[in-house]
């Protein structure tokens, strides 16, 4: 509605995985490097840890487009699931053959089997699968990990390879901890924080640059303010944002200052709070 008004090709702040769209502060970054290493050299498993918000989602997507084609990458979204029917998932994507008896669906060992099957033909084609478990913070039943664990212990160099990727809020690491088994098979953990008032600033120019716009719509008091209101979750600073600039357009502004910005804070926390 207001990108013609603001000369920007598309709405810069909505909810877009894009390469050239994403700001990645010093954190996302190393995460990304992280993961990336561990995709392509079949490190074991990866932890992704941050608060709501602080990107996580795309940085998973992000892993996901620098996985070589022909690479089958699961993600599974909603983890809260019985391990049989984790495993049965999984090998499901990963075209393996989807398994029922007369009884219903097969016992975990047979699932497990057909997992393990299913994965070494998948190396011995050379394509070693990525699997992305989401917000693994909210699985309740430890036998999921005892599984997951199960699962990795198909991993033998030259023979069968996957990578595991359990991304999730902070929470996760304290069941991690307590779950020595997997725990113990973590290559590598990323901790995605909130962004610095400088990388907020160069998020919000990233995200208008992407997009076309070169010339400063928010002006610097208004570029601290987003900080400050914010504390540099991204996807607050989305919301901020994208609400600020359809005000600004209404009223036919010519740049956004820290007063539009603190009205338009005031607005969305009233909205959020009758909600």
């Amino acid at each position: 509605m207001y990108e013609r008004y603001w000369n920007l090709e598309n709405a810069p702040f909505d909810h877009d995985r894009r390469s050239e769209s994403f700001y990645a502060g010093r954190l996302h970054k190393e995460a990304i490097v992280k993961l990336n290493y561990l995709t392509e050299h079949g490190k074991g498993a990866a932890a992704l840890v941050g608060a709501s918000g602080t990107g996580k989602t795309h940085v998973l997507e992000l892993v996901r487009q620098q996985v070589p084609s022909g690479v089958p990458v699961v993600q599974v979204v909603y983890p809260q699931l019985a391990p049989h029917e984790l495993v049965a998932m999984i090998t499901h994507e990963l075209g393996g053959a989807e398994l029922s008896t007369s009884m219903g669906v097969p016992g975990l060992d047979v699932l497990l089997r057909s997992f393990g099957r299913r994965l070494q033909e998948l190396t011995e084609a050379g394509r070693s699968p990525v699997i992305m478990i989401d917000d693994a913070h909210l699985i309740e039943d430890r036998r999921v990990f005892q599984t997951l664990h199960q699962l990795m212990n198909f991993q033998q160099p030259g023979r069968s390879n996957f990578s595991l990727i359990l991304s999730g809020q902070p929470e996760l690491i304290g069941t991690l901890q307590m779950s020595n088994q997997i725990s113990e098979r973590i290559a590598f953990h990323c901790l995605l924080q909130a962004l610095s008032e400088e990388e907020t600033t160069q998020y919000i120019l990233r995200r208008l640059q992407a997009v076309g716009r070169e010339e400063p719509i928010f002006d610097d008091s208004a570029l601290r303010c987003i900080f400050e209101l914010t504390g540099g979750i991204p996807r607050r600073i989305n919301r901020l944002c994208d609400f600020a600039l359809l005000v600004g357009y209404a009223n036919q502004m010519q740049q956004i200052t820290a007063d539009q910005i603190e009205g338009v804070h005031s607005e969305i926390t009233r909205s959020t709070i009758a909600a």
